[in-house]
């Protein structure tokens, strides 16, 4: 499985599963649950995919479970973005089928919240990631205060065993936040891909490129507004692309590139500029300097946590100042910051956070194939498993026939007395209760004839306890009865 941006991802299957030839050695089945997926093109998908092709030659199955063959909606404000509509019971169903070692749950989106339900049903370790500032985009997008998608946030990692985050100042956010077992999960570059060309024109001004989501959360006005004698490129697409191009004509936007076009567009710019103060890491700043291309950036969460070395770009509160500095940087010193990072480095931390899904020696409802927790479907095939029972009950077992006809005789009768409404009640559950206990026990019985019909003192005794249960049940019963009939007759007349 190669590298390269995937355009048609899973055609014909719901889930893209690694085919591996097959060996007497069972390899560890990893599951990657992501909202965010191709046809998308952005850090997380990269993020994602490299991980995902690092797991595979580390010797893993890795499962992609992802929007497509979905039904999906498009994301509000977000129409390229497709977020899968009600996707719980086809999740719950994909996860039992193919019943994975270890669940990694990417997203806070539709799918990362139908894994999650499951494996909290099923009583399932995971792990999930932190990605993307949502509560920052949300809010500025709809001010919805922070406070409000925080909790959110909070909540929807609370119980996992550990939360994935790219960077130290994103792991310090959240736990003031209260969002509990961060851990950092650094990201890592191409290197063979990105890297500087082996030719490179000199332009006859500066070129200044961004590269990204054309978003309002990106904040490019500050890129495209500053007064710089250079050239603007815009590499990307997104709701705010027609906008900008109108108010700003001079800029040039080459739109959207697969990522095996980008690394020609950082060789030719001088300054790479990345004006966003709400992302998490900015996987884009680490492609440009693997292409020997300095950053100019904000010193804000992302580039504080990943641009350390001034040599390799400039960080200032004033965007044009760090343009400036940018500038004057080497394109071999940005190269060789970029070189610390690696996507095996990356993996191997990703690896090792990573937990199976549950103790060897813990039963798992992924290892019973008559489990299958899919809602209302459930829900009417149980009902049909308890009418089947009672049919089976009343056919075959000569003791609940009895007693059956026992609960028609008395029932009636508790109706009929001039009793109390808790007295009926009781009454009648007193008879309910002996039929319950008469179906526990013939399932017992059942259970050990199905593993043997050989006397043996454990089978008696299973079979005795049952019994037993049904004789208490009974005894409850007439007293029940007995002591009510008792009250009504011989204590209220007097």
């Amino acid at each position: 499985m190669t590298t390269a941006i995937e355009k048609n991802h899973v055609k014909k299957t719901h889930v893209k599963k690694t085919h591996e030839k097959k060996t007497h050695v069972m390899k560890t089945h990893v599951m990657i649950v992501t909202d965010a997926w191709y046809p998308q093109i952005n850090g997380v998908v990269r993020t994602l995919t490299h991980t995902r092709d690092g797991l595979m030659a580390k010797g893993y199955e890795v499962t992609m479970l992802t929007p497509e063959h979905f039904r999906t909606f498009p994301c509000p404000s977000y129409p390229e973005i497709r977020l899968s509509f009600m996707p719980a019971s086809k999740v719950s169903e994909i996860i039992r089928t193919q019943s994975p070692d270890i669940i990694h749950i990417a997203t806070e989106g539709p799918l990362g919240l139908a894994a999650r339900n499951f494996c909290l049903r099923n009583n399932l370790n995971f792990t999930t990631a932190y990605h993307t500032r949502f509560p920052e985009y949300v809010h500025s997008r709809i001010r919805l205060p922070l406070s409000v998608t925080y909790a959110f946030i909070r909540w929807f990692h609370k119980d996992s065993t550990t939360v994935m985050v790219p960077t130290k100042k994103v792991f310090n956010d959240l736990t003031e936040w209260g969002i509990k077992k961060p851990d950092i999960w650094p990201r890592g570059v191409d290197l063979e891909l990105f890297a500087p060309p082996a030719k490179r024109k000199a332009n006859k001004k500066p070129v200044l490129l961004y590269v990204g989501r054309v978003s309002v959360e990106k904040n490019i006005e500050a890129f495209l507004s500053l007064d710089i004698d250079a050239e603007k490129w815009v590499v990307g697409d997104g709701p705010a692309l027609s906008g900008l191009k109108k108010a700003y004509p001079d800029a040039i936007f080459h739109g959207a590139k697969t990522k095996e076009e980008l690394p020609a567009y950082y060789g030719q710019a001088d300054v790479f500029v990345f004006p966003s103060k709400t992302d998490t890491f900015g996987l884009v700043l680490l492609e440009a300097m693997a292409c020997g291309l300095p950053v100019a950036a904000y010193p804000v969460t992302g580039p504080i946590d990943v641009v350390t070395d001034d040599k390799a770009g400039a960080l200032d509160d004033d965007l044009h100042a760090a343009v400036t500095k940018a500038l004057t940087l080497s394109r071999d010193d940005a190269r060789a910051y970029a070189e610390t990072y690696s996507w095996s480095r990356a993996t191997d931390i990703f690896e090792s956070f990573l937990v199976c899904r549950h103790d060897n020696e813990d039963y798992s409802v992924l290892n019973n194939p008559y489990k299958d927790n899919s809602g209302v479907t459930r829900a009417w095939k149980a009902f049909w498993n308890s009418w089947a029972g009672l049919r089976f009950a009343i056919s075959e077992e000569s003791a609940f026939r009895q007693e059956l006809v026992l609960a028609l005789i008395l029932i009636p009768f508790a109706l009929w007395l001039p009793a109390s409404l808790t007295q009926t009640l009781l009454m009648v559950a007193s008879v309910f209760l002996v039929l319950m206990m008469e179906l526990f026990n013939s399932g017992i019985e059942a259970a050990i004839d199905r593993i043997s019909y050989e006397k043996h003192g454990l089978s008696k005794r299973a079979k005795d306890y049952g019994s037993a249960a049904v004789l208490l049940a009974l005894l409850l019963c007439a007293i029940t009865y007995g002591t009510i009939l008792y009250d009504i007759y011989m204590v209220a007349p007097s």
